[in-house]
């Protein structure tokens, strides 16, 4: 092998956190601090942004915005945003290392590619402080990057190729086509075919399904195909060229890209650097 350089992994929902569970409820806290009853599906919505656009985008959906003016005054202005920021980042730290378990096969996954040759780097919607708290609970499970992008590192993130861009500089790795983003949110995605990379979207494990292992092995094969195929459908429209269950199924994608690569393909959706 080596057309594939580089494997480039979101964090929650995708190598962490089973149903990317971390935020939600933090999200709904946040909210209420200012009044405002959110739901946990309102809170999603947006995921995968970094978490002050993340706020930013729940202020603007039509219903949170009517109750801000109604319990407030006046529409949500920056100023609110921050105010919400403020009090999320403190309590998501708070709670990260009860969701902190690797997703299965994510570290299995991780070894292979890199006795492929490949390198292992990764973006996150995550404030650095948040993954600081992380990269040791993640590591003591024998899961590490060669590097990590996060929220707020640069002057643009997600939906933009920014943090595919500093991934490439900080794995001296190009072109582009020889890189593969794998995430569960359509922002995540977005980035990375953005940056003019192969894309691969996690559906069962992520924000999509938003389910934890034991829920989703209780669920009836007729919800869990029901539940790939709505993830699937969100993924494929962010432009996704695979869409696997988990990073556990990974192997089989890497290696046909792989293979279109020896012959030539690159992948469909490219703004290539």
């Amino acid at each position: 092998m080596t057309h594939l350089k580089a494997a480039v992994f979101d964090w929650a929902g995708t190598v962490i956190d089973f149903g990317s569970r971390a935020p939600m409820g933090v999200f709904v806290e946040a909210f209420a601090k200012f009044d405002i009853e959110v739901s946990v599906a309102e809170a999603r919505e947006p995921m995968g942004r970094p978490k002050w656009d993340h706020i930013a985008a729940m202020l603007d959906q039509p219903r949170i915005r009517q109750v801000w003016a109604e319990k407030h005054g006046t529409e949500p202005t920056k100023a609110d945003i921050d105010r919400i920021y403020d009090v999320f980042v403190p309590m998501n730290e708070a709670v990260v290392h009860k969701f902190a378990d690797l997703v299965p096969g994510a570290q299995q996954i991780a070894a292979r590619l890199r006795d492929m040759g490949l390198k292992i780097g990764s973006t996150t919607g995550y404030t650095r402080s948040i993954m600081e708290r992380l990269l040791p609970l993640a590591k003591a499970q024998g899961y590490e990057t060669d590097n990590l992008v996060c929220a707020g590192d640069l002057p643009e993130g997600r939906p933009t190729p920014m943090n595919m861009y500093r991934c490439f500089l900080d794995l001296n790795v190009w072109p582009a086509s020889a890189v593969v983003k794998i995430d569960d949110t359509g922002v995540g995605i977005d980035e990375g075919v953005a940056a003019g990379c192969w894309t691969v979207g996690v559906a069962l494990s992520g924000n999509e399904a938003g389910v934890t292992v034991a829920e989703l092995a209780a669920m009836t094969k007729t919800d869990v195909d029901a539940l790939r195929e709505k993830a699937t459908q969100t993924l494929t429209s962010h432009g996704a060229d695979y869409v696997i269950d988990t990073v556990a199924d990974l192997m089989p994608v890497i290696t046909d890209i792989e293979a279109r690569l020896a012959r030539g393909e690159r992948p469909v959706s490219t703004t290539s650097i």
